[in-house]
């Protein structure tokens, strides 16, 4: 078995240390142009010189959840294209989505504010009947998320492009279900995978359907928001404001507006880091399962984008 890895501003070293202590009748290593044909790798936003000269690949392993950047490329025919699934990721969304839902809802911002002042007061607690949560996709990331937003006691909805089912959660799906969805949320968490049906989905229109006051906090991608939407429903008083993680240009430029607005809070695409020891855990099952001829979970379909 040969695996080679070719991982954009990724350090190579303790990955192929761990793909050789698990892996010893592996020959592992670091993708250099012009090297031999590799049976499997591991990939991160690799060029497609990578792609074109190594057209036997068996499988590529994508170190991230996402695998929109992987599927603009021309790759090898034969090759399934396998993501993460979880690999401690979930649960980072899930903290990270909830601190910003719960920043909003209890004003923390204005709290932190009125102390900096040197002011001591309160302000009237809101009710969490009134501030229903929508999560638009319910992949493994999503439903996490959902249940955890669930725990505290908000109303949650989920919406996905087909029909699921889960428990505490009232779920819609399709085309058909996503106006009704909006409708019912007033906060609007995004953890849709980017393909050509969503990018741009966060747009002026799909803000107006949503309660007014509504919130906005996108942990997918940045080309899934268009900017100047967003920046205008919240300056109409549409959107109370927005968390951001994820940008169209990144690292987002110094001058950008979304750092000169009071009501957009930014990281630094942070909400869920790659957790190297369980992502190769996961991924040298993976590469046993192939070993043995077995079917693997997480395998993209293409076609889908996801």
């Amino acid at each position: 078995m040969k695996i080679t890895f070719c991982c954009t501003d990724i350090k190579s070293g303790p990955w192929i240390e761990g793909l050789r202590a698990a892996l010893p009748e592996a020959e592992v290593s670091v993708w250099q142009p012009g090297d031999p044909q590799a049976d499997y790798a591991l990939v991160w936003a690799p060029p497609q010189q990578f792609m074109d000269e190594q057209p036997g690949l068996k499988a590529m392993f994508n170190l991230g959840a996402g695998v929109d950047g992987l599927l603009r490329l021309k790759l090898p025919a034969g090759a399934a294209v396998v993501r993460i699934e979880d690999a401690g990721m979930a649960v980072q969304m899930a903290e990270y989505v909830c601190q910003a839902v719960i920043r909003h809802f209890r004003e923390i911002d204005a709290y932190e504010a009125g102390m900096a002042r040197g002011e001591w007061g309160f302000r009237k607690p809101r009710r969490r009947s009134d501030f229903p949560v929508g999560v638009m996709g319910l992949g493994v990331l999503g439903q996490r998320v959902a249940r955890a937003l669930a725990h505290f006691e908000f109303p949650v909805n989920g919406w996905s492009r087909s029909p699921r089912e889960l428990e505490g959660i009232t779920t819609y799906s399709g085309a058909q279900g996503f106006g009704d969805f909006l409708g019912a949320s007033r906060v609007l968490v995004n953890l849709l995978p980017l393909t050509p049906d969503t990018r741009d989905i966060l747009n002026a229109d799909t803000f107006s359907r949503l309660l007014p006051g509504a919130y906005v906090i996108n942990v997918a991608r940045g080309d899934h928001l268009v900017e100047q939407d967003l920046i205008d429903q919240i300056d109409s008083g549409h959107l109370a404001g927005a968390t951001l993680d994820v940008f169209r240009t990144e690292p987002l430029p110094a001058d950008h507006a979304f750092r000169r607005h009071p009501r957009i809070k930014l990281t630094p695409h942070a909400s869920a880091r790659t957790l190297r020891e369980d992502s190769l855990a996961q991924m040298i099952g993976k590469l046993q399962a192939l070993a043995r001829g077995e079917p693997l979970t997480g395998v993209v379909e293409s076609h889908r984008g996801y």
